[in-house]
């Protein structure tokens, strides 16, 4: 048995602070993940097929129509 060293633990740097911005990001990516999760939990739901249906859903139509007017590439 030996001590796992998870992405989440701070790691020994001899220059500067850098395991604090690492973990910073890590963090942020978490919530990008966590909020990632909830999107398409919502799209596999009933709700989302009637919204789409009526034309009333805004959640993810706004996320593809900002992805379409700024891509990523």
């Amino acid at each position: 048995m030996g001590i796992s060293n998870t992405s989440k633990e701070k790691e020994m740097s001899g220059f500067g602070n850098t395991s604090k911005v690492n973990l910073k990001v890590e963090f942020d990516m978490d919530k990008i993940i966590k909020d990632y999760k909830k999107v398409k939990k919502y799209m596999k739901s009933p709700l989302y097929t009637i919204k789409k249906m009526d034309g009333t859903e805004d959640i993810v139509s706004e996320l593809i129509r900002e992805y379409q007017e700024n891509p990523i590439d």
